[in-house]
């Protein structure tokens, strides 16, 4: 059985790598754009990038984990996904596994139009799939949790993040063992949490409209008007099940 993860060199895709390891003797084959930034060892390295996909080399993966790209606008994303399918479509690779969003085919989010299109391109091919719908990350909010002063849009809304490590090591549980063909995981944190809660005396209600003109990126001003509204509210037991424990707490230095 031959594992070939994306994205190696990010963050997410770095630590899943660490934890297929930690889990398995099978052979392991990262894709990434550079790989002189790729340090770890006992894996096989090949040179690829997803705006370049003449680059891609996905042979003989058995299993192929496409990690989400980052790409300056929503339709270089999607081509971007749509370029690293149709290379696993044409290296004949058993099953793909991609790194989604939290109700990617109902979502409101913004964002949520990518992992959409990703999740019907990887669906028409026909080869098993595996979605994991990662929910919030801890990592993207305890900046703003720890300044003098938290000003937020969120209101009292209600977060169920959790860990980017958790993500990562329930990546690896689905890529390391057997059973999760075409199978949709829903992964939130098992707990959530508020900005007022956690800020305390240093919460400050603000709009949408003081964050725009602060300079805050629109992207974040779309998550946290999904955070006002209860979008990642729900918890839901996935995470929980692939990693075999609680999700880790959110902790504010």
């Amino acid at each position: 059985m031959t594992i070939l993860i994306t994205g190696a060199t990010g963050q997410l895709g770095n630590a899943v790598v660490r934890h297929v390891l930690a889990r398995t003797d099978e052979q392991v084959i990262v894709s990434v754009r550079s790989p002189e930034k790729f340090t770890l060892d006992g894996v096989e390295v090949r040179q690829g990038d997803f705006e370049q996909p003449e680059t891609l080399n996905f042979t003989g993966a058995d299993k192929l984990l496409i990690v989400s790209g980052e790409a300056p606008d929503t339709d270089t994303r999607i081509q971007q996904h749509k370029n690293a399918i149709a290379k696993a479509v044409e290296h004949g690779v058993g099953h793909i596994f991609y790194t989604s969003l939290t109700d990617a085919d109902t979502s409101t989010v913004g964002v949520a139009v990518v992992h959409k299109a990703t999740e019907e391109a990887i669906r028409a091919t026909g080869i098993p799939f595996t979605f994991l719908r990662n929910g919030m990350y801890h990592e993207n909010y305890l900046g703003a949790l720890s300044g003098d002063t938290v000003a937020v849009s969120t209101k009292d809304g209600r977060i169920a993040s959790a860990a980017r490590d958790d993500y990562a090591q329930a990546a690896a549980a689905a890529l390391t063992t057997p059973g999760h063909e075409n199978q949709v995981y829903e992964l939130t944190g098992s707990t959530t949490w508020s900005f007022p809660e956690l800020a305390g005396d240093r919460f400050q209600d603000v709009s949408d409209e003081d964050l725009i003109a602060a300079g805050v990126p629109a992207i974040f001003v779309d998550f946290f008007k999904a955070i006002r509204e209860g979008v990642f509210a729900e918890v839901r037991p996935d995470l929980e099940k692939l990693i075999g424990r609680p999700s880790t707490p959110i902790k504010v230095q």
